[in-house]
């Protein structure tokens, strides 16, 4: 029994003193700033700020002090605030950012190819002769989307993926996830959008769905900051040189181009209705 406990004990020791040599042998020097940074940074692991995650933005950083720190689009401000005190610089600023759903051709005005009744995936729908409706561009409206999204700032309504603009973080996980690559990140502040993705021809797209772009270029010739080029029959707004007139949206013919800024006022409060004139009393005899 002695023995026993003596060969436990010694072989404790000397594993004691081997797992010690090895920890000073094999012995990672850990970047202090790299390690501060990650702590701040939210752990979404998104690529929303162009890193394969947390850790190689904040890698990125500590030995770049060049290297923007307000690319976290989840962190937003307040985290690029915390990173740049770390690092000692300006924080600058970014343009908030919103994910676009280019497409508006919902149930209602678009036209279906077939019945589908496979698994709930736009990726295994895609797989069906491109989709499940006419316009081979269009949302397939069945959420790999939504699936993706961490923040449940986007819905499918009525067969078309709509991002809630306020809830939105521009982390760009449902434009990863859409199979038809109709979803896009652009700034916040571009009000004026071409929902639609199509480059079929104009009379293909017209037969497809009500509100797709034809390509006629109306939208083109109207903006005076030459901001909207038609190419491949579809309108494309510059988000960097579009000044949200609006007057593109004005003349397109089917709806394609829409102005957010309207749907963001308020209706005007209703007239209250003209005070009728006293009707004079008769004086007593």
């Amino acid at each position: 029994m002695i023995i026993a406990i003596l060969v436990v004990v010694a072989v404790g020791i000397i594993a004691g003193i081997m797992l010690s040599f090895a920890s000073k042998v094999f012995f990672v020097p850990v970047d202090e700033t790299a390690a501060a940074l990650r702590e701040v940074l939210p752990g979404a692991n998104c690529g929303g700020c162009g890193f394969a995650g947390c850790d190689a933005y904040a890698s990125a950083m500590a030995e770049d002090r060049d290297m923007p720190c307000n690319k976290c689009p989840v962190g937003g401000p307040a985290v690029a605030a915390k990173l740049a005190a770390i690092l000692g610089v300006e924080a600058g600023s970014e343009d908030r950012k919103v994910a676009v759903v280019m497409c508006n051709g919902n149930k209602d005005v678009s036209k279906s190819l077939l019945e589908y009744q496979g698994p709930k995936s736009c990726k295994a729908a895609k797989q069906l002769f491109g989709g499940l409706k006419e316009c081979q561009f269009g949302c397939l409206g069945l959420g790999d989307c939504v699936d993706a999204c961490n923040y449940d700032s986007i819905r499918v309504i009525n067969g078309v993926a709509k991002v809630d603009r306020d809830a939105c973080v521009a982390c760009g996980a449902c434009a990863k996830a859409c199979p038809q690559s109709l979803i896009r990140i652009s700034p916040v502040k571009n009000m004026v959008i071409c929902h639609c993705h199509s480059t079929d021809k104009g009379g293909v797209t017209r037969k497809a769905c009500e509100v797709g772009c034809i390509g006629c270029k109306k939208c083109e010739s109207v903006c005076k900051f030459d901001s909207v080029h038609v190419t491949d029959n579809l309108a494309f707004i510059n988000p960097d040189t579009c000044k949200n007139c609006g007057a593109c949206a004005k003349v397109c013919p089917t709806g394609a181009i829409q102005n957010l800024r309207l749907k963001k006022k308020k209706p005007a409060a209703p007239a209250h209705a003209a005070e009728k004139p006293a009707e004079p009393v008769a004086a007593e005899a």
